[in-house]
């Protein structure tokens, strides 16, 4: 796996400050695939002269191919950094960028340049990456999903064949053959158990062009939103993929770099945004296949990088050796849980499901089902619009209740554990809770909180951007409201939501 061509004189060409008119030292950046020139206000990427089984640039036609693709797949997500193609012609004088005199001797992608402090793998290593930024994140995956062209037929069987060739490119060196015999077990249990799940949603439409590459590396903070950049441009069988597979590399690399809340909370507000929330609800029972395979896959391919580079290969070991450990971690047995949270308006039952959800069951964490949100669903609003007050009517409320206990019964046959936060000030609604977690055999932990009403009030007062349309008025007329046959766990509300949290996952968990 060593580069194919010499490739050396357009890279000193490249780094050379003259060539783009600066003073300035240009800053050269290293991947597998790719060298990048950090020139002042412009970066130009060139692809490297490499075979890899999985990408070949092993050709001047083929770079040029790679370069103009990568422009074509990448403008939907990041219109404003993407120029164009250029390259780099030998004239009389020598190299030169650009032009039209001369033989093309490389092909280079010309971008803007941002800020290459602001990727969100950076911001993550600065403890910079908030959860503000993981909301918004996953409405940029609900938004390219939603755009990325649809693509029928041979996803299912290419995802195999991946599986099978990742397996392969692991017998090399750091990983123990035991190891990846054991891995390679669970990899295949795990296609074959949802072999025909991943037809049925090739049917359904779920496999689409996607970005294909969406760690956070390739995402930045472009004026405070994230922007997906870089997507696959060498291989669009790559790219064609099932939706919720191109989500959960972003979901195993917020895991694997112990950002479980940002991970629960991407995966929480992307089934949020989602137009047809049981299809992907059904789909969570590939989630540890997709996760696991994303990470076998990131294994292979820092460990071949390692190879390749020997002055790295020790770093770039320990993190093949993180992946692999990760992969086998997603694919663990792990017993799901049906938690309901009640109480009433203020009590701060989303706030404590936010807090402990990234803990419960397996990753990355329960499911969030929330009752402000489904009901602003239900009647076509964005999450922060008012309802009128006939959305909160009696059988109104009844048909949300209903499906949120429906979505629940999908996401537990799933194998994901979940949260179902609403009031539930009516016996029949939290035992009904109850009948869902006994006939999916999963354990049934009922929390209701409690706080005075003056504490609720305050809360309710002070909400901004939220779900809920509670107002004080709403809360005080709660107050009156006949709890009948409360058997839920009692809590006091009106500590941190932090605390609260660790007190219930040492009871439950």
């Amino acid at each position: 796996m060593e580069a194919v061509e010499d490739q050396s004189e357009v890279f000193a060409f490249l780094a050379d400050p003259a060539t783009h008119g600066l003073r300035d030292k240009i800053t050269r950046i290293d991947t597998h695939g790719a060298v990048v020139f950090l020139a002042g206000s412009d970066v130009y990427k060139v692809k490297r002269a490499v075979f890899f089984p999985f990408m070949d640039f092993s050709s001047l036609e083929k770079r040029r191919a790679a370069c103009e693709n990568e422009i074509a797949v990448n403008r939907e997500n990041a219109p404003d950094l993407y120029l164009g193609v250029m390259p780099v012609r030998r004239g009389a004088s020598g190299l030169q960028l650009g032009g039209t005199e001369g033989a093309i001797v490389e092909w280079t992608v010309h971008l803007r340049r941002f800020d290459e402090g602001k990727t969100l793998d950076r911001l993550a290593e600065r403890g910079e990456l908030d959860l503000e930024i993981g909301a918004a994140l996953a409405e940029v995956m609900v938004a390219a999903h939603e755009r990325a062209p649809r693509r029928k037929g041979g996803a299912t069987a290419d995802l195999q064949r991946r599986l099978e060739e990742t397996i392969v490119g692991l017998g090399e060196d750091p990983f123990a053959p035991s190891a990846v015999e054991a891995l390679a077990a669970r990899l295949r249990a795990a296609f074959q158990a949802n072999e025909t799940l991943l037809l049925k949603r090739e049917d359904m439409g779920k496999v689409r062009l996607c970005h294909g590459d969406a760690h956070l590396h390739n995402i930045v903070l472009e004026r405070g939103r994230p922007v997906l950049f870089d997507a696959i441009e060498f291989d669009d069988a790559m790219a064609t993929v099932d939706i919720f597979y191109d989500l959960a590399f972003l979901l195993m690399d917020l895991w694997q770099r112990h950002l479980h809340a940002h991970a629960n909370l991407v995966l929480n507000r992307y089934l949020w945004r989602c137009a047809e929330p049981e299809q992907e609800l059904e789909a969570l029972a590939a989630l540890p296949l997709f996760l696991a395979l994303r990470a076998a896959i990131r294994a292979r391919v820092t460990a071949a990088l390692g190879r390749l580079e020997k002055a790295e290969q020790g770093k770039r070991y320990a993190q093949a050796m993180s992946f692999f450990e990760a992969a086998a971690a997603f694919l663990a047995p792990k017993r799901a849980l049906l938690v309901g949270i009640g109480g009433l308006s203020g009590t701060g039952k989303s706030t404590l499901a936010k807090a402990f959800a990234p803990f419960v069951g397996r990753p990355p964490g329960a499911i969030h089902l929330r009752s402000d949100i489904e009901r602003k669903r239900l009647f076509g609003i964005g999450e922060y619009e008012r309802l009128p007050e006939a959305a909160y009517r009696p059988d109104v409320t009844e048909q949300v209740y209903r499906r949120l206990r429906e979505f629940a019964e999908v996401a537990l046959s799933a194998g994901q554990s979940i949260v179902v936060d609403a009031v539930h000030a009516k016996a029949r609604e939290r035992e009904a809770l109850r009948e869902i977690a006994t006939h999916a055999n999963v354990p049934f932990a009922g929390l209701w909180l409690e706080a005075p009403a003056e504490v609720l009030v305050a809360r309710v007062e002070a909400r901004k951007e939220d779900a809920s349309d509670a107002t004080p008025a709403v809360v005080r007329e709660q107050m009156s409201w006949d709890l009948e046959r409360l058997d839920w766990q009692r809590f006091d509300a009106s500590q941190p939501a932090g605390e609260l949290a660790r007190i219930i996952l040492e009871e439950f968990t």
